[in-house]
């Protein structure tokens, strides 16, 4: 693909020499959300088997010369019927895009793909990994950092600082709480996530759950703890 994959154009390592990117402005970002949502909907719904990708992250989402998004990497995909029970036996994927229940089932679904790919919506509206090694204590995973500047009220804090202000703002809180809807309280289902971000429209998305229920162990959630630790 001409322009390559998407973490090239969000992540920069100084220390690996590499070449400045063009900062990819509001619209060209959430158009790839779009596109990559769009993608897993075909995969998951509308072909006439399923696919689970298990390898959602933006250095799989390949960019042609319009920036228009294409998911690649298939090499860990598991195909199923429609109402069948996937059955692998086998955790694997990026760490920072794993759903918890992976740690526990070892069984990739649907659902689990759309744990990877609201991480991917965190990265492209804040502009860095899920896990960032290099930063503050309070800001290790983007997850718990972005909940907690979104219950102080700051969610502006979060947005990639190198947009400035020029950004939809009503877009980045459709954007931001469709990724942030990824804790496992309130995990949407893909044709959900792809009518949240074509509309647009920040009263489409259900809120987001309180900070009591953020990681609710009743239902054998933890959270990112179980594989930021590991």
């Amino acid at each position: 693909m001409p322009n390559g994959s998407l973490d090239k154009f969000l992540f920069r390592d100084d220390s690996l020499g590499q070449r400045p990117r063009p900062v990819l402005s509001w619209p060209q970002r959430f158009r790839i959300l779009r596109g990559v949502a769009s993608a897993l909907l075909y995969l998951h719904v509308e072909w006439e088997h399923v696919v689970i990708h298990r390898d959602v992250k933006a250095s799989n989402g390949l960019l042609d010369a319009e920036f228009n998004p294409r998911l690649g990497d298939f090499g860990l995909a598991k195909l199923h019927d429609h109402g069948a029970n996937p059955s692998t036996t086998r955790a694997v994927g990026t760490l920072g895009y794993l759903a918890p229940e992976l740690t526990r089932t070892s069984k990739a679904t649907a659902s689990s793909d759309v744990y990877s790919f609201g991480a991917l919506v965190l990265e492209v509206v804040c502009g860095r990994r899920p896990v960032e090694p290099k930063a503050l204590p309070e800001e290790l995973v983007l997850v718990d950092w972005l909940w907690e500047r979104w219950t102080a009220g700051r969610w502006a804090d979060v947005v990639d600082h190198r947009l400035g202000e020029d950004y939809d703002r009503e877009e980045a809180v459709v954007g931001y709480k469709s990724g942030a809807l990824v804790l496992p309280v309130a995990w949407p289902r893909t044709r959900e996530v792809v009518r949240y971000l074509d509309g647009g429209d920040v009263t489409e998305v259900p809120p987001l759950p309180s900070p009591s229920t953020e990681y609710d162990d009743s239902e054998g959630n933890d959270g990112f703890d179980d594989f930021v630790h590991l």
